[in-house]
C-alpha cells in the first residue's frame, strides 16, 4: 500500500516560501502597531481573548504536538497517544493558577527572569534562571527547525542545508518586524491553518486505508497491548516524565509568561483555559497517523535516519494521496513550526531586552535598544540552524529537553507561592536535581530518573528554605515600575500627543 512519493523538490521550497510570504505581509501590516521596544516585547499589554487563545494554541502546537503525537502512537499504540495528548492540554490550563498569581504580584512585569531577580535579589539565582530560559527558548527554536527539516526530507527529499536556510530566513525576517504583535496575529492565523487542514488530511488517510475500523483491528494485531490505553509501558518510558516536562514548559517558559504579562488581565485566565481545551483535537487527530503506520506494518527501518518522528510525513506521502492533500499536510507542519519559532523569537527578544541589555546598559538609548533587541532574533536563528545541522536525534532531543525542564517545577512554583523560599534553596534545588536525576535517567531509566529529579528538587527546596528564617513580602513587587519604563513612558507621551507611526524610536 505504501510507495515512495514522486514530488518535485521545487514544490517543497514553494510551500515554505509561499507561507513565509503570507506571514511577512501580515507582519508588515502589524509593524505599524510597534512604536518601541516596550511594544515590541509586550504589545502594550493589550492582547485580548481572541488573539490570546490563538497565539497560545499556535505556540503550543509546535512540531512536537503534530509529529511526536504520531511518533508515540506508532511506538506504543493507543497508550502512547493518550499519555502524550492528555498532559499537553492540562499543562496550558494549569497556567491559569500561576499566571493569575504572578500577574497580581507583578503587574508591570515582562519576564519570568525579572521576577526571579526581584524575588530573590540574588545574582546566582537570577543567572541560573536566565541561562535556563535562554537555553529553553533556543531548544524550542531548533526543535521546530528539526520538524521542518524532517517533513521536507521525508516528503520532498530536500537536503538539510537547503531547508534550514529557507526556513530560518523566512521565520527570522517576518519575526524581526513586529515582535509579540506579529507573533500574536500570525499565530492566530496559523491556528486556523493547523486545525481544519489536519482534520481533512487525516480523514482522507483513514478513508484510503479502509476506515478507522480496519486501522484499529490492524493495530490490535500488531502487538499484545497496542490497543490498551492504560498500558503502563508508555507511562514508564516517557509519559510521566513528559507530563511533568510539559508542565515545566508552560510555567517555566518565557513564551507563556510573555503572553501572560501582555494579556488584558480581565481575559487572561479564560484565555489559558480555552486554549488548553481547544488544543486537544490537534495532537489527537495527528496521532492517528501513527496508529495507521503501526497497523499497516511500517518499520523504523522504513523511516530511515529520521526515526519514529517521521511516521506522520511517511504515511501521508507514501499512501498515494492526491498531491493537494500532501501539500496541505506539509503546510500544517510548517504552520506549527513557524508559529512556535516566531513565538520563541519574540520571547527571547523580551529576555534580551529586559534581562540582558537593560541590565548591562541601563541608560541605552531607546532606538539602539530597539535595534539590539531585534538583532537577537537573527543571532538565535543562526545558533538554532547550527545545532539542527549537527544531526541530533529528534525524539531523544525532545524528551531530554522536557526532562531537564521538569527540574524547574518545584523551585519556581515555591518561589511564586511560598514566602519562605530562598535564593540558596532555588539554586540548590535546580543544580542537585539535574546533577543526580539526569544520570539516573541515563543509566537506570526514564521513570526512576524523573522520580529522582523531582524528589531531590522538593527535598532541597523545602529543606534549605526551612533552615532560614527569611520571609519575602510579595507586596514589594507591586511597587516596581516597568523595566522598560523609559520606552513605555515615551509611548504613552506619543499617544497622548497624537504621534504617528513615524515615531523616532523606529
Amino acid at each position: 500500500m505504501f510507495s515512495p512519493p514522486d514530488l518535485p523538490s521545487g514544490m517543497g521550497i514553494a510551500l515554505m516560501l509561499g507561507l513565509g510570504a503570507v506571514l511577512l505581509a501580515i507582519a508588515l501590516i502589524v509593524r505599524t502597531m510597534v512604536k518601541n521596544t516596550h511594544d515590541f516585547v509586550i504589545a502594550d499589554r493589550r492582547i485580548g481573548f481572541g488573539f490570546g487563545v490563538g497565539s497560545v494554541i499556535a505556540v503550543w502546537t509546535w512540531s512536537m504536538a503534530v509529529m511526536m503525537s504520531s511518533a508515540q502512537a506508532f511506538t506504543f499504540g493507543t497508550s502512547g497517544l493518550i499519555w502524550f495528548v492528555v498532559p499537553n492540554g492540562l499543562a496550558v490550563m494549569v497556567m491559569v493558577v500561576f499566571a493569575s498569581r504572578l500577574r497580581r504580584q507583578m503587574p508591570a512585569g515582562y519576564t519570568i527572569v525579572e521576577f526571579i531577580r526581584e524575588r530573590f535579589q540574588n545574582k546566582p539565582a537570577t543567572t541560573v534562571m536566565l541561562v535556563a530560559m535562554l537555553l529553553g527558548l533556543l531548544a524550542e527554536i531548533f526543535i521546530n527547525l528539526f520538524g521542518v527539516v524532517m517533513v521536507m526530507s521525508v516528503v520532498f527529499e530536500l537536503n538539510t542545508t537547503t531547508v534550514l536556510v529557507v526556513a530560518l530566513a523566512t521565520v527570522t525576517v517576518y519575526s524581526y518586524f513586529g515582535g509579540l504583535w506579529t507573533s500574536a496575529v500570525t499565530a492566530t492565523f496559523n491556528t486556523l491553518l493547523i486545525t481544519v487542514p489536519s482534520a481533512i488530511v487525516v480523514l482522507y488517510v483513514l478513508a484510503k486505508v479502509g476506515g478507522p475500523g480496519v486501522v484499529f483491528q490492524a493495530v490490535d494485531e500488531a502487538g499484545p497491548n497496542t490497543l490498551n490505553a492504560f498500558d503502563g509501558t508508555a507511562a514508564a518510558a516517557f509519559g510521566i516524565s513528559l507530563a511533568l516536562g510539559l508542565l515545566a514548559s508552560t510555567m517555566a517558559d518565557q513564551t507563556f509568561w510573555q503572553k501572560a504579562f501582555a494579556m488584558k488581565p480581565a481575559t487572561m485566565s479564560r484565555t489559558f483555559l480555552w486554549a488548553g481545551i481547544w488544543f486537544y483535537p490537534i495532537p489527537l487527530v495527528m496521532g492517528l497517523l501513527g496508529l495507521v503506520g503501526l497497523g499497516l506494518g511500517v518499520t523504523t527501518a522504513d523511516l530511515g535516519d529520521v526515526g519514529s518522528g517521521g511516521i506522520g510525513p511517511y504515511v501521508v506521502s507514501h499512501l498515494g494521496l492526491p498531491v493537494i492533500l500532501v501539500a496541505l499536510y506539509v503546510l500544517v507542519i510548517l504552520n506549527a513550526c513557524y508559529s512556535s519559532m516566531d513565538g520563541a523569537f519574540a520571547a527571547l527578544a523580551s529576555i534580551v531586552a529586559v534581562d540582558v541589555l537593560k541590565r548591562v546598559r541601563p541608560n541605552m538609548a531607546p532606538k539602539k535598544l530597539f535595534r539590539a533587541t531585534k538583532a537577537s532574533i537573527i543571532i538565535a536563528g543562526v545558533i538554532g540552524g547550527l545545532i539542527v545541522s549537527s544531526g541530533i536525534d529528534y525524539v531523544e532531543l525532545v524528551t531530554t529537553v522536557f526532562f531537564l525542564k521538569a527540574a524547574l517545577i518545584v523551585p519556581l512554583a515555591l518561589a511564586i507561592f511560598w514566602s519562605r523560599m530562598t535564593s540558596t534553596a532555588f539554586v540548590s534545588s535546580l543544580v542537585l536535581a539535574i546533577a543526580i536525576g539526569y544520570p539516573v535517567r541515563q543509566y537506570v531509566g526514564e521513570l526512576p530518573g524523573i522520580v529522582t529529579l523531582e524528589s531531590i528538587s522538593l527535598i532541597a527546596a523545602v529543606g534549605v528554605s526551612l533552615m532560614s528564617r527569611q520571609r519575602f513580602d510579595y507586596t514589594t513587587l507591586r511597587s516596581k515600575g516597568p523595566a522598560l519604563g523609559q520606552e513605555e513612558q515615551a509611548m504613552l507621551t506619543n499617544v497622548r500627543a497624537g504621534a504617528s507611526e513615524k515615531d523616532p524610536v523606529l
